[in-house]
């Protein structure tokens, strides 16, 4: 399900609403938008609740953005794009159907269960305060954003028990090969500078080699990393059950591809470091 939240990030709808708002930046409209939902914050609560983008990157995206807009401001138009976008992608008889009214049952389930349980999660908890939309689709979204979030939280909890920095997190992803490091440098404005500094300082802790591959040590601490982020995020998913999971993992499927087929994740990540 996780394509229906992310494609926030993405849908060519969010910067035209985001924009609407006061705000005009690629950058300034990923970050404002999604710490919204905490309140008027400043750069540095965003980059530790983000933890991996330069700090440098953050602090320029944020400079000045609560004088230009609101969290309120900027949190109706997230809701605005993905009213629109979702309704694309979806179309009427999605928007109408049981699959999509069960599909917000059981997120909507998950995610209250993971709201009794907001402690060390900051982020999930600015979106919790929230209250729900009305409409199944929006409803759906919320839903799996909380559960994005939840989880989230706890994979940097993860990351900050295993002592790694924000960029070494990006340089233990990019060995376990889901990303290539050229993409995870990009989009979150590292140089190349900056990302071999990191690369020496993990090999030096034996977690991986001189060219930032894993060594057994980094192999083995990336499977702890996974196992406890799951561990973290399955009380939720504990309250629905085998057969509701099942049912949320085919509905997921059949959504991302609504999703893909709608354009809404086509645009390159890298965008959000456009001025």
């Amino acid at each position: 399900m996780e394509a229906v939240h992310g494609m926030i990030y993405f849908t060519p709808d969010a910067p035209p609403e985001y924009a609407r708002a006061g705000v005009t930046r690629n950058r300034t409209g990923y970050f404002a938008s999604r710490i919204a939902a905490v309140g008027p914050v400043g750069a540095e609560v965003v980059v530790a609740t983000f933890y991996n983008f330069n700090p440098s990157l953050v602090r320029h995206a944020m400079d000045g953005v609560w004088m230009a807009t609101t969290p309120a401001e900027l949190l109706e138009a997230r809701y605005r794009a993905v009213d629109v976008s979702l309704r694309r992608a979806f179309g009427d008889e999605v928007l109408a159907s049981d699959e999509l009214a069960t599909a917000v049952t059981l997120t909507r389930r998950a995610a209250e269960v993971a709201c009794t349980r907001p402690e060390g999660r900051p982020l999930f908890a600015g979106h919790a305060a929230h209250d729900w939309p009305d409409e199944p689709h929006l409803a759906l979204w919320h839903a799996q954003t909380l559960l994005r979030e939840f989880r989230g939280d706890g994979h940097i909890a993860a990351l900050t028990v295993e002592g790694l920095t924000g960029i070494e997190a990006l340089v233990s992803h990019a060995a376990s090969g889901d990303v290539p490091a050229a993409a995870l440098k990009a989009t979150r404005a590292w140089s190349d500078e900056q990302w071999d500094a990191a690369v020496a300082g993990m090999a030096d802790r034996g977690l991986v080699t001189d060219d930032g591959a894993f060594t057994e040590a980094g192999r083995e601490q990336r499977q702890r990393l996974e196992d406890a982020t799951d561990r973290l995020a399955a009380t939720p998913y504990a309250a629905i059950g085998d057969e509701g999971c099942a049912q949320l993992r085919s509905t997921g499927r059949h959504f991302t591809e609504l999703v893909m087929s709608a354009g809404l994740l086509s645009m390159d990540p890298r965008r959000l470091l456009d001025e």
